[in-house]
C-alpha cells in the first residue's frame, strides 16, 4: 500500500501554510483523499502538482482570488474517464494532418476564437461545419486555416450571437447537416444573485444565448469550456444553474476540471470542462495520461536558432541592449517585477510554461535568449501546429493566442465525445 502524506506533512515539506495547503485540495490543485475524516495525499499526486507548477497560486490568481478563503467547497466530481492516449500520440490518428482520419462526425464552435478547440476537435478526426466569433482578427485566422488551407465547406464571418440575423445566418450555413457536437467557451462575467438566485445580468448574455442555439441545433452531445474559477463563483451556483439550465433542454452534464499539461501541452492551463448529452449516453473526460510532462524546452527548442519569420508568426520584439541584460539577469521561474509575478515572469527550460495569456506584451520571457517568446513559440506552449497561422498585428497574434483553447487539450475531449457517439450507435 502506498504511504500518504497527511497535510501537515505537506506544509512541513513546502513551507506552506495547512490553510494554504487545504486551499489547493479544495481548489482540486492538489489531489487528495479522505481517509478516516482525514485527507492523504499520495506521493505521486504530490509530485505532479509539485512539477506542473499549480504548488504556486500566482499561476492561477483568477481561482484563488475567486476562492477567498473558503477551503470548504471541495468538488465530488462524478467522472467517467475514457482512455484516449493511443490516438492522442500516434500521427495516423490525427485528422488535421490526415483527412483519412476523419471520423464522420459533425461540430459547431460557438464563441470560437482563432480555432484552437476546433484545431483539436479536427485533430480528433471531427469536421467543422460552422463557427461563430465576434473578433475580425480572430474570423480571419480562422478562415485562413480552416478555409483557405484546409478546404472546410465552412460559412466563416465575424458574427455578433446575439443578433437574430446571426442566429439564422449560422442555421442557414448549417443547412441539412447534422450536428453532432456543439461546443463554446462563453464568457461567463454575466452572472449575479438576486436573493439565492442566479440570473444572468444584461452585461452579458452569451450565456443564454449559446443555450437557445443549443437548443435549437440539438446536437447529440454539447461540450463548454470555461475558466477553472467559474466552479468558486457565487459559492458554486453558477455551476448547479449551468447543469440544471441545460437538463431543462434535454441535456445531462457533468463537469471536472482538466490539466492540459495531462494531454501532452507544454503548459500548466486548467480549465472546467462541462460535457453533456441528451441521447442517454455517458460523458465522457479524457483520462489523464502523460507520466512525465512535456517541458517549455522540450517545444520551443527547435526556435532557438530560427531567425524572424513573420510569415510564420515569429516576430521579435524589439529591446535595448538595457533591457536584454534585465531579461538575462532573472532567474527561471522569477519575473522581471517583482510585484507582478504572473507577467514578465521566466518560466524554467526544465518544466511545463506557466499559463499563457492573452496580454498584449511579452509577458513570457525567454529562458535562455534575452528576449520575450514570440507569438509563434507562445502557439507552441498552446500546441498549436507550426502550420496554423495567426492573423493580425502582433498585437492581436497575442490576444487570439492567449485566449485560445489548447488544441492537444481539445484533441482529448474530442476523442473522448467520439467514443460516447460510437458506444450510441451513431
Amino acid at each position: 500500500m502506498s504511504k500518504y502524506y497527511t497535510i501537515q506533512e505537506i506544509a512541513d515539506k513546502t513551507g506552506k501554510s495547512q490553510k494554504t495547503i487545504r486551499r489547493h485540495i479544495a481548489a482540486k490543485k492538489l489531489n487528495a483523499t479522505r481517509i478516516q475524516n482525514k485527507w492523504r495525499i499520495l506521493p505521486e499526486d504530490y509530485d505532479r502538482w509539485i512539477v506542473s507548477g499549480d504548488c504556486e497560486e500566482d499561476n492561477d490568481r483568477e481561482t484563488f482570488a475567486i476562492m477567498g478563503s473558503n477551503t470548504s467547497n471541495v468538488y465530488n466530481d462524478n467522472v467517467n474517464w475514457v482512455d484516449v492516449e493511443e490516438k492522442c500520440t500516434k500521427d495516423k490518428y490525427n485528422g488535421w494532418t490526415h483527412s483519412k482520419a476523419r471520423n464522420g462526425y459533425n461540430f459547431v464552435d460557438l464563441f470560437s476564437g482563432a480555432g484552437g478547440l476546433s484545431c483539436g476537435l479536427t485533430m480528433a478526426g471531427f469536421t467543422p461545419v460552422a463557427s461563430v466569433e465576434i473578433m475580425p482578427q480572430a474570423v480571419e485566422t480562422y478562415k485562413y486555416n480552416f478555409v483557405q488551407k484546409k478546404k472546410f465547406k465552412e460559412d466563416v464571418e465575424t458574427r455578433d450571437i446575439t443578433t437574430g440575423e446571426a442566429k439564422e445566418a449560422l442555421y442557414a450555413s448549417i443547412g441539412d447537416r447534422h450536428i453532432h457536437l456543439l461546443v463554446g467557451g462563453f464568457p461567463c462575467q454575466g452572472f449575479s444573485l438576486a436573493g439565492n438566485r442566479v440570473v444572468t445580468d444584461e452585461r452579458n448574455s452569451l450565456y443564454r444565448e449559446m443555450l437557445k442555439i443549443v437548443d435549437h441545433i440539438k446536437p447529440e452531445y454539447i461540450v463548454m469550456e470555461n475558466v477553472e474559477g467559474l466552479r468558486s463563483m457565487l459559492n458554486g451556483k453558477i455551476e448547479e444553474k449551468i447543469i440544471s439550465d441545460y437538463k431543462k433542454i434535454g441535456y445531462e452534464i457533468n463537469v471536472t476540471v482538466l490539466n492540459s499539461a495531462d494531454y501532452g501541452v507544454a503548459q500548466t492551463r486548467r480549465r472546467v470542462i462541462f460535457v453533456g448529452n441528451r441521447i442517454g449516453g455517458t460523458n465522457y473526460h479524457p483520462k489523464p495520461f502523460m507520466e512525465t510532462y512535456k517541458t517549455l524546452g522540450e517545444e520551443i527548442e527547435r526556435f532557438m536558432n530560427l531567425a524572424e519569420d513573420k510569415s510564420i508568426n515569429h516576430i521579435f520584439s524589439r529591446h535595448t541592449e538595457e533591457m536584454k541584460q534585465r531579461i538575462s539577469s532573472v532567474p527561471e521561474g522569477m519575473s522581471l517585477y517583482g510585484n507582478y509575478s504572473d507577467a514578465w515572469k521566466k518560466s524554467p527550460w526544465d518544466k511545463p510554461s506557466c499559463t499563457v495569456k492573452e496580454n498584449h506584451g511579452g509577458v513570457n520571457l525567454h529562458p535562455k535568449l534575452p528576449r520575450v517568446l514570440t507569438p509563434r513559440e507562445l502557439a507552441a506552449l498552446q500546441s498549436f501546429p507550426d502550420d496554423f497561422i495567426f492573423k493580425g498585428t502582433k498585437k492581436w497574434q497575442l490576444v487570439q493566442i492567449g485566449n485560445a483553447v489548447p488544441p492537444l487539450l481539445g484533441r482529448a475531449i474530442g476523442l473522448a465525445v467520439e467514443y460516447a457517439l460510437k458506444e450510441n450507435g451513431i
